[in-house]
């Protein structure tokens, strides 16, 4: 994750002195001295300096628990079957893989836009707290029902997480490295996802004295609230953010915090062409989301979230119980999970290069078409090898997507109503993918793995439609040329 390199000048000295850059000064033309640059042309053009990678850094540690939280059940389920008896066709099972998802939906939904009232930065460190404390309450759980319980609040707080991190890493980045830079911190937020199920496959048959090895996996993911305590006081605020409630003086501090962490000075910073107030209260920022073009664009986003759930969450929470259904046994399908979401983190690796190379909305729909088609391959495929051939190959491609996607929601909305928009069409996938289990499960039981990944099938489908139509390019273009408010 270095920063890009400056052509400003040759120098023989082993560490040539940090660059300084007069006001007005762009990073890309530092000799052509153009006009004053506003604080959105300074954090597009500025490069990458040790204030970002902080950022980067400390969004994907927090990503990390988020990720953990979410696979957890999927991985710790046949362990939670036998400590409460419970049947794969329960409800009580469906409950409990549905729980985390039915909290993240309120969480997305309502405290998603919470971000936009008091701040990127407050709202990452306030969610963080939130879903540790309830995870480490779940690990005490004497019941399914006070598990249920637990999941559904701290999936509240993961639910909220990740539309606070979508704004906050597209408002810091330079537009040159904003996917690339994004994707980092999402790869290291899928480092969980491959982890929570080998701890499962170490720890589900371990008892540490009376505790059962799978309270201990629920315990390690409170550890996030541990992160707040070591950077509260280093992590920045969105200049960006601050600049659209009017509070200028503070937005200009923060700017040239990111400056000098990048070797850049700046002396002056030109007024914002757009001198219109920005919203700032709930109804205001409905207002702007159902102007042009917009209200295209939000449209765009509800559909997308109401179905793409279906084919990165399905596959997640479905597939060792598609492996049972089909009668294959990898050491009941805790070892499959293992095996196939190492495809998350490899995935996720290979969207850096990818998200640099191909324009975003094509890079969305090739991956989400991809899931599909090895989605089906593995709901056919009649043996251990290709089973997990597949389910790797449709891991490696959900991540793709999902850290593609996640860049470029942020992108297209203005920073004013970002976090509004992004929570609370993204809960509408948490809601979905809540429902899965009592959707796909009876289609699994009944018709077979075939029958329940032609549906999900379908349902991508529909979303790379959507996307094709309604959404608009956005790699390497700044914010401003994205977002005409």
């Amino acid at each position: 994750m270095s920063a890009n390199h400056l052509d400003v000048g040759s120098s023989a000295a082993a560490h040539p002195p940090i660059p300084s850059y007069d006001a007005g000064t762009t990073v890309e033309t530092a000799a052509n001295h153009p006009d004053a640059l506003t604080v959105g042309g300074w954090m597009d053009s500025m490069p990458v300096g040790s204030l970002h990678r902080f950022v980067v850094l400390v969004i994907g540690i927090g990503l990390f628990f988020d990720m953990y939280e979410i696979f957890l059940v999927s991985s710790i389920g046949t362990a939670l079957q036998s400590e409460y008896g419970i049947d794969r066709h329960s409800t009580d099972f469906k409950l409990l893989l549905a729980s985390a998802f039915i909290g993240m939906f309120f969480g997305s939904f309502f405290l998603g836009s919470m971000a936009d009232r008091i701040g990127r930065r407050k709202a990452f460190l306030f969610n963080l707290v939130w879903y540790s404390a309830f995870s480490l309450l779940g690990a005490f759980s004497v019941n399914a029902e006070m598990l249920v319980i637990c999941r559904v609040l701290t999936g509240i707080g993961v639910g909220a997480l990740y539309p606070v991190a979508d704004s906050f890493l597209s408002e810091i980045l330079p537009k040159e490295r904003r996917g690339r830079l994004a994707a980092w911190a999402y790869t290291t937020s899928y480092v969980a996802v491959p982890l929570v199920g080998f701890l499962a496959v170490w720890l589900n048959a371990l008892h540490f004295g009376e505790v059962a090895g799978w309270r201990v996996i629920l315990a390690i993911g409170s550890v996030g609230a541990v992160l707040v305590l070591i950077v509260q006081h280093r992590l920045p605020e969105s200049p960006r953010w601050l600049l659209s409630q009017g509070r200028v003086q503070e937005a200009h501090a923060m700017l040239r915090r990111f400056a000098k962490s990048a070797g850049v000075t700046v002396s002056t910073i030109a007024p914002e062409a757009n001198t219109k107030r920005n919203p700032t209260t709930l109804s205001e920022r409905v207002a702007l989301l159902r102007r042009a073009p917009y209200n295209k664009r939000y449209m765009m986003l509800v559909i997308f979230h109401l179905l793409q759930g279906f084919g990165y969450y399905g596959f997640g929470t479905l597939a060792s119980t598609v492996v049972k259904s089909r009668g294959y046994d990898v050491t009941n399908g805790t070892l499959f999970i293992a095996l196939s979401f190492v495809g998350y983190p490899i995935g996720s690796l290979l969207s850096i290069p990818l998200l640099n190379w191909i324009e975003r909305r094509t890079l969305v729909i090739s991956s989400i078409l991809s899931i599909a088609v090895f989605g089906l391959l593995f709901a056919y495929s009649n043996n251990s090898t290709l089973i997990v051939c597949f389910g790797f190959l449709t891991t490696c491609a959900s991540n793709v997507f999902s850290n593609a996607y996640h860049v470029y929601q942020s992108e297209i909305f203005p920073a004013s109503v970002r976090s509004t928009a992004i929570g609370s069409t993204y809960s509408l996938s948490r809601i979905v993918s809540g429902m899965l289990p009592f959707l796909l499960l009876p289609v699994l039981n009944e018709q077979g793995a075939g029958a329940m990944f032609t549906i999900i099938a379908t349902a991508l489908l529909i979303v790379a439609v959507t996307l094709r139509i309604l959404g608009p390019n956005t790699t390497r273009r700044s914010q401003d040329e994205i977002n005409p408010v």
